[in-house]
Order: C-alpha cells, then structure tokens, then sequence
C-alpha cells in the first residue's frame, strides 16, 4: 500500500476502534510503501532502508499521524507537535523562537521537517542518531512539552481512542514511550516533499517550469555560488555539521557544546533547502528574516578567519565567491522555485477528522 492510501485506510483504522468485531482476523499492521516519483525511484541516493525493528507500516502511520496533533503529549495539554511545527511552514515555524510551556521558548529555530527518511542524524546539533530518538525528547524537554512519560502515557491509556490503535500498530493494547516515539517517526517518515518546479525542469525535464530568472538562479547555485557544495539535489541537504562562519565568537557551541570539542564549535546541521521560502525565519537562531538576508550573508559576512570553519567553505576562504545584487535576486528566484506547493497543503499531514 503507498502513502497515498494511508488518508483513506487511517479512516477505516479509526472507525474500527469503535467496532472491535471489525478488528477480527487482522494478522498484523499492514506494510505501507512511501509514494515517490518515478525519478525518485531511479535515484540510488533515494534507496530506503527502514530500522528493522520499526518498519513502516498503515496503521503504524496513522497512530503516529493522531499524536503528532495529540496535545495530551504536553504537562498543561496545550501543545503537539503540530504547534511547534506547522504544516503551512512545511512543519517549521514562522517564530524565530518556539513558544513551550510557562511561557518558556525553545533555544533554537524550529527545523522543517520533510524528507526524514533519509537523514541521518537530528536536530541542530546532531544529537539523536535515529528519528525514533529524536521523537522522545521534546516531549519530556522543560522549554518544550515539560510532560514525563509516565504521565503521558497515562493520559493515552484513558482515552478510548488509543488502545485500539497501539494493538492495531504493535500487537497488542501497551502504550509506552518507545511505542509513541515509534509511531511518530512512522507518521514523519511520510512527510515526502519531492515534488516543485525544480523537480518537474530538472527530472521531468519540464523545459517551461522555470522562468529565464529562475534559470539563471539555478545555474549560479550549481557553480560559482558554491549553494550546491552543501546543499546536494536531490535532497537539497549534505549529511553534514558545519561551521559555515556565521560568527566570530560563538554564542551557541552547537555540536561543540554537546561534545565538549573544540573543533565541533559552532557546527550545526545542514538544513535541506526544499520549501526554504515558506520555512522563515532562517540559520539554527532564526537570525535571518528572509532570504535576501541569507544570500546577502553568504556573498558578504562569512567570517572565513573561524578557526573551525568547514573544509566545504574554502572557496569563501580563498575569495572566489562573489555575487552581484542580480546574482542574489537571481539565487532567491531560484530558491523560491523548490517549493513543493501540494506538500504544503496534503490532507495526509493535517489532524484527523
């Protein structure tokens, strides 16, 4: 079954649980198979390889859909995942700091999320090497949901809707935190985003999708604006932590202030540049209002003499990149053009009905 299916199969699930007669005979979660686009499914770079102990399944997807937009996941029952993360923003925030409980805000800029499948490592600072462990700590982190996990799955356990669809996912009716966080990168594992003007010029070969500007743009981010240096198609994103000389003196370590070395300092995730027009504000700080700041920065403001600077910087280093102002409105046309505008608007993301 591809994704496609889940809108109609995760109403059939949720129906069910209120009519356990329609539960006999299941032999297990059914196996779901990510929708991609036929060049998608060419592309070696795009193989998927799902954790052998949590493979994606319908009913998998559809529990971690309901709690992704489940507020009793929060200690005040006020906050989701979705609240953080909205889908309008491809499940960033338009926030340069995300509101948490007590009136606290998170330390970093909401990351999109899109595209999970194929990450390799979780948030900024790349600490959480799996989506499953990513999905455990906002739940429990005080300037987030504040909520312990006894008290979370408590809550779940006394509403009628749950147990039904923990046995549909694991087997049977236990709801704990491994299960949650399970289910929550299943339902993120969906969230594919491969379909923008881009996509339909450069794989489908759609001549007319981009405008001459656009074009240009694309040109220049694939040579002497070195964009494409970190930010690899299809993708859009390196498998990398980078110090890319936003700073002379750091006033978040990053991964340095995880690990502790300091070589690590001010490296932080390479965000994916799909979507990037509607995921604003900008940078792990949310520094940049818009993308005309973040091209500006990039052609002007690179600290090059960072001690810790990324081997994949070296063209700023030795002065090669240089842009003229219509090189940068060029660049922002072209950056616009990977929005994936059906992405932004699936019902399959949205809250149950």
């Amino acid at each position: 079954m591809t994704h496609r299916a889940v809108l109609v199969a995760i109403t059939l699930i949720i129906a069910a649980c209120h009519h356990p007669s329609k539960q006999a005979g299941r032999s297990g979660p059914t196996p779901l198979q990510l929708e991609l686009p036929g060049w998608a499914i060419a592309d070696t770079s795009l193989r998927l390889d799902f954790p052998y102990d949590n493979p994606l399944t319908v009913e998998g997807a559809a529990l971690g859909r309901l709690l992704f937009h489940e507020k009793a996941l929060s200690a005040d029952g006020s906050l989701s995942c979705a609240s953080c993360h909205l889908h309008r923003f491809a499940f960033a925030d338009s926030a340069r700091f995300s509101p948490g409980m007590k009136g606290m805000r998170t330390a970093r800029n909401t990351m999109p999320l899109m595209n999970l499948a194929w990450d390799h490592f979780f948030f900024w600072d790349a600490r959480a090497l799996s989506l499953e462990l990513q999905a455990f700590e906002p739940v429990t982190a005080h300037r987030e949901m504040a909520s312990r996990w006894s008290e979370v799955c408590a809550r779940l356990a006394q509403d009628k809707r749950y147990p039904p669809l923990f046995a549909a996912a694991f087997g049977d009716d236990r709801i704990d935190s491994l299960r949650v966080a399970f289910a929550l990168a299943q339902f993120e594992r969906t969230m594919v985003s491969l379909d923008s003007r881009f996509d339909r010029y450069f794989y489908l070969k759609q001549r007319d999708a981009l405008r001459p500007q656009e074009i240009r743009g694309k040109d220049l981010f694939f040579t002497r604006a070195h964009c494409v240096d970190c930010h690899e198609p299809p993708l859009f994103k390196g498998h990398h932590v980078l110090n890319i000389g936003l700073d002379s003196a750091h006033t978040d370590l990053g991964m340095g202030g995880r690990t502790g070395l300091p070589w690590h300092a001010g490296r932080f995730k390479t965000a994916s540049l799909r979507n990037i027009a509607v995921t604003a504000p900008y940078m792990h700080d949310g520094r940049f209002a818009t993308l005309e700041e973040v091209v500006d920065f990039y052609a002007d403001d690179v600290f090059t003499a960072s001690p810790t600077l990324d081997e994949h910087m070296l063209p700023w280093r030795k002065g090669e990149v240089r842009l003229s102002m219509q090189d940068r409105m060029d660049l922002v046309a072209f950056l616009r053009t990977l929005t994936d505008s059906a992405f932004l608007a699936d019902p399959l993301f949205g809250p149950p009905e």
